[in-house]
């Protein structure tokens, strides 16, 4: 539970105390935690490719163009949906065709499905932008004290989590 300071219980921060006053308060905290963290992640997306020189970028388009990169293979447009469990296809081919006319990727054909691949400014702008994520995110990551295990036992849960999700939402199509 969160303190004041008085050294008070104030009980969860939340968004939105209706949703917390059900049997599990404490999952209302994790949606404000994940609503004020994707933020925060989406900003710094932005923030740090603009530092590695590739401004006018939303999050997407950097989330998409470090999918490109993974593994440097080509990709098509529903692994990068997939991967991204981004549904309106439409968002990820708009970035895809920004990031083609930034000349950060190039496309291609396999049968009838068109792929994408990073070209060498792709490869460059994702170098820029793991070094400056690397002076001044892991840096200060690392400052806290967290070590390798906590963070990965912290993405498992997320998953987890994401997984009732969109098994929620899958239900709450059919009401």
């Amino acid at each position: 539970m969160a303190k004041d300071t008085d050294n008070e219980a104030v009980g969860p921060v939340v968004l939105a105390s209706h949703l917390a006053s059900g049997a599990l308060p404490q999952l209302s905290e994790m949606e404000y935690v994940l609503t004020v963290t994707t933020n925060a992640f989406h900003r710094w997306m932005v923030r740090c490719m603009n530092a590695a020189g590739q401004p006018g970028m939303t999050a997407l388009d950097v989330l998409v163009l470090h999918g490109v990169r993974h593994k440097e293979r080509e990709k098509t447009l529903s692994d990068l949906c997939v991967v991204l469990n981004v549904e309106d296809t439409h968002l990820v081919n708009y970035s895809l065709k920004k990031l083609e006319g930034m000349k950060l990727l190039t496309t291609g054909k396999r049968g009838k499905e068109k792929t994408v691949r990073i070209t060498k400014e792709g490869m460059e702008t994702c170098g820029r932008y793991h070094q400056i994520r690397e002076n001044l995110l892991v840096e200060s990551v690392c400052e806290l004290g967290f070590n390798a295990d906590e963070l990965a036992k912290a993405a498992r849960l997320l998953r987890a989590l994401s997984g009732q999700y969109d098994q929620a939402a899958r239900s709450a199509t059919n009401l």
